[in-house]
């Protein structure tokens, strides 16, 4: 994926991921790109870690669900953090 593409994933996942866990009003479109990228790569490093297979990172549904996923974890552990 191009840069852009990686941004617009990224916002999307990460924007997702804010709604499910309930961050959505307290964090804005820099902060969706920038959970959503990262939880991107934290989810594709805890499938590789789990399953011994990588994920290709495409425009698809699979992809799109490790990101959210991975986005959801981050968001929990610091979250998790904030509330000490």
């Amino acid at each position: 994926m191009g840069l852009l593409s990686w941004v617009v994933f990224g916002a999307l996942a990460g924007w997702v991921a804010s709604m499910i866990v309930g961050t959505d009003r307290r964090q804005g479109c820099i902060a969706d790109i920038i959970v959503g990228v990262v939880g991107a790569f934290l989810g594709g490093f805890l499938v590789q870690l789990v399953t011994g297979r990588g994920v290709g990172f495409g425009w698809n549904a699979t992809s799109f669900v490790v990101a959210v996923v991975g986005a959801i974890l981050l968001l929990a552990v610091f979250g998790a953090t904030r509330r000490r």
